[in-house]
């Protein structure tokens, strides 16, 4: 048995060299053959078998036809036309001024990054105008109920007279209802589709809350024409009396009177009406207008395409939450903020008292007579001014 094991191993080393040796032969042998076959003793160099042709290779200006012959399952091309296809229109049958654009071309909007348009404009709605728009706007809020329950409400230290002037007309009043009312419903109908997932749709479930959202977008698109014409008109009425005056940087250097101290005296309207009426009415409302009409597709001879509606969208997002923010200071002083004040836009009267504490100079116009004191003269009697009513 001891005898065996050395003669087994010395067997497999053998067989082992013998499988060596012929393998190694077998391409000696092959080059061999094959340097007999070059001519001038060259040897040949290995190639494709007889009869294979090699696909060309692909080239980077191919089209999805062309690179599905040179390089099968490559659809590089196809993608590439897509994501360019802002650039560079492809092709559609479909009619449309956009329908061969499938990605927007790369843009970086205010507080975007470097995107494509849709991306972009989902960035700055989302990261600014949503939370800082929202942000404002509750602070407007907190801000005016802080005042009101540590200062209450303005005015009232004159005893009322029983003599009255007329502060608007009728129709002077019917135009700024008209606007308010309309206003009421965009600001309203806007905050729900801006921030409504958000605190509506964990209250109401998904269903109520699409159907309030969808009525409230309706009411948004049918009361925004409503808004442009009352502003326009409001705009129009109002303009004469809302030019800047000297007495309006005494008023604003004493803060109208807000913040202790009497209030100082102004012409029909003071300076803070002048800034609302300019920055609320005439700018932010005017560019609030122009946007949404682009949103509602009013504008006749525009294409309407995508980077425009995204645009106008942005700034139309940013107008309104500075006009709800600035018409939110309007509302608390023409309501609670300040005594009489509501009285005088739903009667259309003002007690004399009234006049003299908060519009002093349109006061003394009125009763010297540069203001009839009755604008509206009633149908059984001519009007009178103040000193004689």
């Amino acid at each position: 048995m001891r005898h065996l094991i050395p003669r087994a191993l010395a067997g497999l080393l053998a067989a082992l060299a013998v499988t060596m040796a012929s393998g190694q032969a077998a391409p000696d042998a092959a080059a061999s053959a094959s340097a007999a076959a070059a001519p001038n003793g060259t040897p040949a160099l290995a190639g494709p078998p007889a009869g294979f042709v090699a696909p060309p290779e692909p080239k980077p200006d191919e089209n999805n036809a062309q690179r599905a012959k040179s390089q099968p399952g490559n659809n590089a091309p196809f993608w590439r036309g897509v994501r360019e296809s802002g650039v560079n229109k492809g092709y559609s049958s479909l009619p449309g001024a956009e329908q061969g654009v499938l990605i927007q071309p790369f843009v970086q909007y205010p507080g975007s990054r470097y995107t494509n348009a849709g991306e972009a404009w989902r960035q700055v709605r989302n990261d600014w105008i949503i939370p800082y728009g929202g942000a404002l706007i509750v602070i407007t809020v907190l801000a005016l109920a802080l005042f009101y329950f540590s200062r209450g409400p303005l005015g009232g230290h004159v005893p009322d007279t029983g003599r009255k002037v007329e502060r608007f007309t009728f129709f002077e009043r019917a135009a700024h209802w008209s606007n308010a009312t309309a206003f009421c419903v965009l600001a309203i109908s806007g905050l729900v589709m801006a921030f409504g997932k958000f605190i509506l749709l964990p209250l109401t479930g998904s269903t109520l809350f699409g159907w309030l959202t969808y009525a409230l977008k309706t009411a948004h698109n049918l009361f925004g024409p409503l808004f442009a014409v009352s502003l326009v008109i409001v705009f129009f009425t109002f303009v004469r009396d809302n030019f800047p005056h000297a007495s309006d940087m005494q008023w604003l250097r004493k803060g109208g009177g807000l913040f202790g101290g009497e209030e100082p005296p102004s012409g029909r309207f003071n300076a803070g009406e002048k800034l609302i009426f300019w920055g609320g009415v005439f700018l932010c409302g005017g560019v609030a207008v122009a946007s949404g009409l682009v949103l509602d597709k009013l504008i006749p001879g525009m294409a309407y395409l995508r980077g425009d509606m995204q645009i106008a969208h942005m700034i139309h997002g940013v107008a309104t939450a500075l006009m709800i923010v600035l018409f939110l200071g309007h509302i608390y002083l023409g309501t609670i903020g300040t005594r009489g004040a509501f009285q005088a836009m739903r009667t259309g009267v003002v007690d004399e008292a009234w006049a003299i504490e908060h519009h002093g100079l349109w006061y003394e116009d009125v009763r010297a007579g540069r203001i009839p004191a009755q604008r509206t003269p009633p149908s059984d009697r001519p009007a009178q001014p103040a000193a004689q009513a």
